[in-house]
């Protein structure tokens, strides 16, 4: 079997270890490689069965698990029948991959299993990997950005026999060449996201805009409800974040994410999750003609109000409550574990990054906007 790969696929798929851990920076290839890894386990070794986990089954899906099937399909692999989707697994002759999340405890005390790859694995805690490790025979696979130091730095590194490989954009030689330029921009704007997602060194957890928050399962009843709206288009995604009060806390759920769309598209999202046209949705005010297209569209929109220092403000707003995202806002999630404050050597300034703020941004309009009293209280209704 010939696979399109790079050079960290051979260097996962023969590395003798029992630990191989993979730190790098964005685009690297790290989690299609150790995926590729396991095709050639599961078809070489028959019978075995991998498992692959990471924090959330959202995650899973809008990560690895979409990234094992289209390895499948650009490899004419991929069939209907070898896919059981009500449990995430895949038949490779007589072997099985499966997918499953860490926020399962019985799936982290389920069944023995031969190789296991954690996806992410910055992001689950040390004693969901210990579950999952004590209960695998042969290899295991992690990989991660590495955003900050955590408990594989700590534990797993200073153990002999671990094989630890480092990879950035530079380790892809499939990179598109406008993904390198946008890369290589960040290294005078932006050191700190350089770093860690240029350079694959481990960055700090100091500096977060918003430190503090809480995943939760669902969007619960809430005693109001708005929507926060920031307009993209090529780099930049449009950005739709449902905000709900509820016993006080602040509820987030991303409803959107996405570049290339048209107003006439987000319209169309707009109906096909479909938003009461009575719900308040509060817009970026520096793009009027978007707003009024979307207002003709039958929608309940209001640009945000801005002003000096409006951006601090709306921050320090946010920071007043306590903040609970669904686990299904993957993007919300990554923009809220990455979006810090500008340093300036060893300075951190009162002044957030241009960047990991899509989303959040909407949150802020919203948020401000909402309890500003300068809208309508919506209890219900909010998705039809």
């Amino acid at each position: 079997m010939e696979l399109k790969a790079s050079k960290l696929f051979k260097d996962n798929y023969q590395a003798p270890n029992r630990f191989v851990v993979n730190q790098g920076g964005t685009s690297s290839t790290k989690t299609f490689s150790i995926l590729l890894a396991l095709l050639c386990h599961a078809a070489n070794e028959q019978g075995i069965l991998i498992s692959v986990v990471s924090e959330s089954l959202p995650h899973l899906k809008r990560g690895a698990l979409r990234d094992f099937i289209k390895i499948l399909m650009d490899n004419n692999l991929y069939k209907e029948k070898w896919h059981n989707k009500s449990d995430n697994s895949f038949k490779v002759g007589k072997s099985i991959i499966e997918f499953f999340s860490a926020d399962q405890p019985d799936k982290l005390r389920g069944a023995r299993r031969d190789y296991l790859f954690i996806n992410e694995c910055n992001n689950i805690p040390k004693a969901a990997f210990d579950q999952l490790e004590v209960r695998t025979s042969k290899k295991v696979y992690l990989d991660f950005n590495p955003v900050s130091e955590f408990w594989v730095h700590e534990h797993l590194l200073p153990m002999k026999g671990v094989k630890f490989i480092k990879s950035t954009y530079r380790d892809n030689p499939f990179l598109d060449e406008t993904i390198i330029k946008s890369i290589e921009r960040r290294k005078e704007t932006d050191p700190a996201w350089w770093r860690v997602y240029g350079e694959g060194e481990v960055g700090s957890v100091e500096g977060m805009v918003y430190p503090l928050w809480n995943p939760v399962d669902k969007f619960p009843e809430c005693k109001w409800e708005c929507m926060g709206l920031d307009f993209g288009y090529t780099n930049d995604p449009t950005a739709l974040v449902r905000v709900g009060l509820s016993e006080g806390e602040i509820y987030l759920d991303e409803l959107i994410y996405e570049t290339g769309l048209t107003n006439q598209d987000t319209l169309k999202r707009f109906e096909a999750l479909s938003i009461s046209r009575s719900i308040e949705v509060f817009a970026d005010s520096a793009e009027p003609k978007s707003i009024e297209e979307i207002r003709r569209g039958g929608y309940f929109i209001k640009p945000c109000e801005k002003g000096r220092d409006s951006v601090i403000n709306g921050i320090n707003k946010v920071k007043q409550y306590k903040l609970n995202v669904t686990k299904s806002s993957v993007n919300l999630i990554k923009e809220l574990r990455n979006y810090k404050w500008m340093e300036k050597g060893d300075k951190v300034l009162n002044k957030p990054i241009d960047d990991w703020n899509h989303l959040l941004d909407a949150v802020r309009y919203a948020l401000t906007m909402k309890t500003a009293n300068k809208g309508r209280v919506m209890r219900v209704g909010s998705i039809r």
